[in-house]
C-alpha cells in the first residue's frame, strides 16, 4: 500500500491529546494545570489518573448514577468518592446514604439528595487541598455505554466458547435478506 498523495499524504504533527488542551472550558483547563503538577510533584499515581481522565472525551468519561455510586462506596466508610465526571440521581434508589463525593458537577437533584443524607460535594479542587494525593479516596468511573461496544469482541486469544456470545454481528439491515442462515451462533440454534 502506497501513501494517498491526493488525500494529504501521512498525518505527521499529530500530537497525543494529553500535550494539548482540548476543552475550552476555563475551570476544566484549570483543573488539568492543578493536577498535572501536582503529578509532577507528589509523584503520586492518583494525580496522574485524574489527569489522563479529565483529558478524556465526552464519551470516554461517562456519568455515574448515585445508585452506583453507593454501591461502590458501600463498605468504604469515611473515604471519599472521586468521579473525573458527571454525577446523576437515579430515581429507582429510595433511601440515599451518607457520602462524601467529589466530582466534575452533580445534576441538581443528585446534590440534593447527597447533602439531605449528610454527605458532601465537593469539587476535585477542594479535593486537591483537603487530600493532594489522593489520600482515603475511591477513584471511580462510570460505566461505558457506547452504541458501538455491543460490536466489540474479545481479543483473538480468548479460547472460552462463550468468549463471543454477547457481541452484535454487524448486519448492513435487519430483515428477512439479511444474514438469518442458520450460521453457527446461538441466536440460530447452533450449540457447542
Amino acid at each position: 500500500m502506497g501513501i494517498d498523495l491526493k488525500a494529504g499524504g501521512r498525518r505527521t504533527g499529530h500530537t497525543s491529546s494529553m500535550k494539548v488542551i482540548k476543552t475550552q472550558n476555563p475551570y476544566n483547563r484549570l483543573l488539568i494545570k492543578l493536577y498535572k503538577f501536582l503529578a509532577r510533584r507528589t509523584d503520586s499515581k492518583f494525580c496522574a489518573t485524574v489527569v489522563k481522565r479529565l483529558h478524556m472525551s465526552k464519551t470516554n468519561a461517562p456519568p455515574i448514577g448515585l445508585n452506583r455510586l453507593a454501591k461502590y462506596m458501600s463498605k468504604k466508610e469515611g473515604k471519599t468518592a472521586v468521579v473525573v465526571a458527571k454525577v446523576t440521581d437515579d430515581v429507582r434508589m429510595l433511601e440515599c446514604p451518607k457520602l462524601s463525593v467529589c466530582a466534575l458537577s452533580f445534576t441538581e437533584n443528585a446534590r440534593k439528595r447527597i447533602v439531605a443524607a449528610g454527605g458532601e460535594c465537593i469539587t476535585l479542587d477542594q479535593l486537591a487541598l483537603r487530600a493532594p494525593t489522593g489520600a482515603d479516596t475511591v477513584l471511580l468511573r462510570g460505566p461505558e455505554s457506547r452504541a458501538a461496544l455491543a460490536y466489540f469482541g474479545k481479543r483473538t486469544s480468548v479460547i472460552n466458547p462463550h468468549a463471543y456470545d454477547g457481541v452484535k454481528p454487524r448486519v448492513r439491515s435487519k430483515g428477512r435478506k439479511f444474514e438469518k442462515a442458520r450460521g453457527r451462533r446461538k441466536s440460530r440454534g447452533f450449540k457447542v
